[in-house]
């Protein structure tokens, strides 16, 4: 759900912490090597630690790994928000052998990636990936730090396919404009096209970002990065009046400023709503509510951006997991063979388990996976990176997209406090410039 949420109070802390010689524990130093992943552990205990959206995923492989080495692991839920209250331990010098982390660059920077983590290079499964999966995210500075163990999530819109066909819509969208088209009709017919959760905030910014898709192909988060473009610029500023825009011309729930994350998914499997513009852990949200059978005949999915059906990906903590340096070698190799274990042999029983998308071309999807998550993952080959998987750092977006939907901000102010505190952001994470 919340998991690409980069608070401001966080990251100046792991800043400090960031402030120790950058040539201790360097990524140079890597690992001395990959354990044979069913190799004896007796007696050696290692902690994960996971969000409570994410703390049921390993428990398959945990429960495998133990039997077959001997170890101990234990997963432990850090409550939510999850990123700021790692980093806050992580500061103060408390450190799991795992952790499930956004494995962006910026999430990777917050960490303080290259004195905190293990690097990951060479690791044993990396050839097993499908190859525009292998190098799509985890990676700061030219290594890698974290481990995907899911399909990365990606911004696009989940539709009511039995909505649609009630309402001649026979053909999906061919980009965000001929979407928007759609979405008049079906006003017109008395349907809400869009279902929007200004109440609980965070995903707003997807409709910004998917806005900026063609612009970020064009390598926009870079140059936001070296300060040859703001999110003052016309660019963005466009983007957001344009959701607006849309949001002043009724598209949306008439409850928008209300509304939750909870509502959205009851409103589209309802068909009280025909759209909603959202991310993978939106999909499961409907997973709980319906089967596999009721979600292939109702839910369908298309990624969108200007120019066409372009995805934007963004990778959550749910996805990776990172290895941290403890100190201790013994439980360093340990926490490697475990990764190795879970994207080798186990790889096959942890998908089943999971129900989920293969990221390996020879492990197979399991039979139950629903069409939407496979049409989500095969967006991936063409999608474009999201704010928070390019830019250097994450500023509250979706907290100013939500106060103008409430009407406390212009577009032009949502755009200044966003850059305001990306500067501040990037400043405190030593970003050349800032």
């Amino acid at each position: 759900m919340k998991r690409w949420i980069c608070a401001v109070t966080a990251t100046l802390l792991l800043g400090v912490a960031a402030c120790s010689d950058p040539g201790t524990n360097s990524s140079s130093d890597g690992p001395a090597g990959w354990p044979e992943p069913t190799s004896s552990l007796a007696g050696v205990k290692l902690t994960v630690w996971a969000a409570q959206n994410s703390n049921t995923v390993p428990a398959q492989v945990v429960s495998a790994f133990e039997q077959a080495t001997g170890a101990d692991v234990e997963v432990v839920t850090i409550p939510d928000p999850y990123e700021q209250g790692v980093q806050t331990k992580v500061a103060t010098g408390d450190k799991p052998d795992l952790a499930f982390w956004q494995p962006t660059a910026s999430m990777l920077t917050a960490i303080n990636a290259k004195t905190n983590l293990q690097p990951l290079t060479d690791a044993p499964w990396l050839p097993k990936l499908a190859p525009e999966l292998k190098d799509i995210t985890g990676i700061l500075d030219g290594t890698r730090y974290a481990a995907l163990v899911t399909s990365p999530a990606v911004e696009g819109v989940y539709y009511n396919k039995e909505v649609f066909a009630a309402n001649g819509i026979t053909e999906l969208p061919k980009n965000f404009d001929d979407m928007v088209t759609a979405a008049r009709s079906l006003k017109a017919k008395g349907v809400t096209p869009f279902f929007e959760m200004a109440g609980d905030r965070w995903a707003t910014q997807w409709w910004v970002q998917v806005l900026l898709a063609d612009a970020a192909q064009s390598g926009l988060w870079d140059k936001v990065n070296k300060r040859e473009a703001k999110f003052t610029d016309p660019v963005v500023v466009d983007a957001i009046k344009k959701y607006k825009s849309l949001i002043d011309e009724g598209l949306f729930n008439t409850d928008i400023k209300t509304a939750k994350f909870e509502d959205q998914g009851a409103a589209l499997l309802d068909g009280k709503a025909a759209m909603v513009l959202q991310v993978n852990s939106f999909f499961g949200q409907l997973q709980a509510k319906s089967d596999t059978a009721a979600l292939d005949r109702k839910i369908g999915f298309f990624p969108i951006s200007p120019s066409g059906r372009v995805g934007t990906f963004i990778p959550d903590q749910s996805n990776a997991l990172v290895a941290f340096r403890t100190g201790d070698a013994k439980r360093e190799a340990a926490a490697r063979q475990l990764l190795a274990f879970w994207m080798g042999p186990d790889y096959a029983e942890f998908v089943k388990d999971r129900n989920t998308v293969s990221l390996q071309p020879a492990v197979a999807n399991p039979a139950g996976v629903p069409k939407a998550l496979v049409d989500v993952h095969a967006s991936l080959p063409t999608a474009v990176g999201s704010m928070q998987a390019l830019a250097l750092a994450n500023p509250d977006l979706y907290i100013n997209l939500a106060d103008m939907i409430v009407g406390t901000m212009s577009p032009e102010d949502v755009a200044k406090a966003t850059q305001d505190q990306f500067d501040q952001l990037a400043k405190a994470a030593g970003a050349p410039g800032f």
